[in-house]
């Protein structure tokens, strides 16, 4: 009975931990620190940064020595003979064969070289630096669209949630009204058509709102896939999430040069310029110092830890500046210069044309932020307008002032009202959006409550 208890109380507590974590409210700041820690963007844009800092590694890699070692170890079972004159063995006017070498040889070395002049080096060092920088510029532009993205489909869900909830408020006034409607009719004080009509309104408003959980949850799904959450997870926005912040919809003129794609397109062409500059540096002269230092040894039997005197050993070594100077490439360096020339213009136009892009979007988003808020304005007055018509069709109906077709477009005529202001709301939070990206201060939305 103690184990059967304890079980009890483990499984209570078990299921209790599990409601609250699906009850956890999930905040914009939290789904957008969530997305820049687990989504596949945010991760991959971290690895090129940290690949970055590895190029950069190989290419100072080239400026430092290079040390190597080699050995090899021959055994020659049959020795090349040469044809010497007789003289030189007692044997004048006759050819004498002779084996040269032996029947054994080992060799061991160590090579040193050291650039001492290398401008496409030198180049390719500056090109390392400026790729990590243009990196680290890249995570920051993959930062902020991952941070668009995420803050579109949150506002997205909760439009929906803003529906839903309309919805059932209709439902719920609309079935009450059936109530007492029914009442009326068993009394035989009420119309059956009116119980009709009213009973088609309530399965239309269910009908809409079984629509609504379909097109939430698809919504729901869409948001983890942008923030990288396992689908099972279960999540709920807060109710303050449309709250108007007037600050943020400064209609200031934005400053293109502090945007992340004008820096990005920027740093893209100070790279263009040094492949330019690495390409020019083939017609420099390499200069370079080599070294090496090694032993040999020969002899009739195995050399390696052979003790005997038929083998012999000796070193050698050997010190040189190399210099390679460029005379004539029948004028293929020349193109490379050309063609890189080209990219580096286009880049230039690309630049421009970016820098013109962004300004339209500041204007746009200026525009949909000023209509917004007059929108929004509109269909609030609209709501409190629709609540009032409501509140006296209802009155009216029960005094009989008023007739079933009144109430239930008055009902109707208030759920529009309702999910209008909810989609200028929406609307309002892109442009919102729009706009803080305009002012290049995405990040501003990760210090949101």
């Amino acid at each position: 009975m103690k184990k059967i208890k304890i079980v009890g109380v483990l499984l209570a507590a078990l299921f209790s931990v599990n409601f609250v974590h699906a009850q956890e409210i999930l905040t914009l700041n939290q789904a957008l620190k969530y997305a820049l820690e687990n989504k596949a963007e945010a991760k991959k844009s971290t690895l090129d940064l940290e690949n970055a800092q590895y190029k950069i590694d190989e290419v100072r890699g080239g400026a430092l020595p290079q040390i190597s070692g080699a050995g090899t170890l021959t055994y020659n079972p049959m020795l090349q003979k040469v044809a010497l004159p007789g003289e030189i063995i007692g044997k004048p006017g006759e050819t004498v064969m002779v084996a040269m070498g032996q029947k054994w040889q080992s060799n061991a070395s160590l090579q040193v070289n050291q650039q001492l002049f290398n401008q496409s080096l030198f180049t390719g060092l500056k090109a390392a630096k400026t790729t990590k920088e243009f990196y680290i510029i890249n995570k920051s532009l993959s930062d902020e669209q991952l941070i668009e993205k995420v803050a579109n489909a949150y506002y997205d869900v909760f439009q929906t949630q803003l529906q839903l909830e309309t919805v059932d408020n209709n439902l719920n006034s609309t079935t009450k009204t059936r109530d007492v409607i029914a009442g009326l009719v068993q009394a035989g004080l009420g119309k059956k058509i009116d119980l009709d009509r009213t009973s088609v309104a309530v399965n239309n408003l269910k009908a809409n709102r079984q629509i609504l959980i379909n097109a939430l949850e698809l919504k729901e799904n869409a948001l983890k896939f942008a923030i990288g959450m396992p689908m099972q997870q279960e999540v709920k926005l807060p109710n303050e999430t449309f709250e108007i912040n007037l600050s943020t919809a400064d209609l200031a003129a934005a400053e293109l040069a502090s945007r992340t794609e004008v820096r990005l397109l920027e740093k893209q062409n100070q790279l263009l310029e040094l492949n330019r500059n690495a390409m020019k540096a083939e017609l420099y002269p390499k200069l370079s110092f080599s070294g090496n230092l090694g032993y040999l040894g020969m002899g009739p039997t195995f050399p390696i830890f052979a003790k005997n005197e038929g083998v012999k050993w000796s070193g050698f070594s050997g010190l040189g500046l190399n210099l390679s100077i460029p005379i004539f490439t029948g004028g293929t360096t020349k193109a490379k210069i050309n063609q890189a020339t080209i990219q580096l213009k286009q880049a230039q136009v690309d630049l421009e044309d970016t820098k013109l892009a962004l300004s339209l979007s500041n204007e746009n988003a200026k525009s949909q932020i000023t209509n917004s808020l007059l929108t929004i304005n509109s269909n609030r007055e609209n709501v409190q307008l629709a609540k009032e018509v409501l509140d006296n069709t209802q009155n009216n109906y029960k005094n009989g002032l008023a007739t079933l077709t009144d109430l239930l477009d008055a009902e109707n005529a208030y759920a529009d009202a309702q999910n209008n202001l909810s989609t200028s709301l929406l609307n309002y939070k892109v442009a919102e959006v729009q706009l803080i990206k305009a002012k290049g201060e995405l990040n501003t939305l990760l210090n949101s409550k």
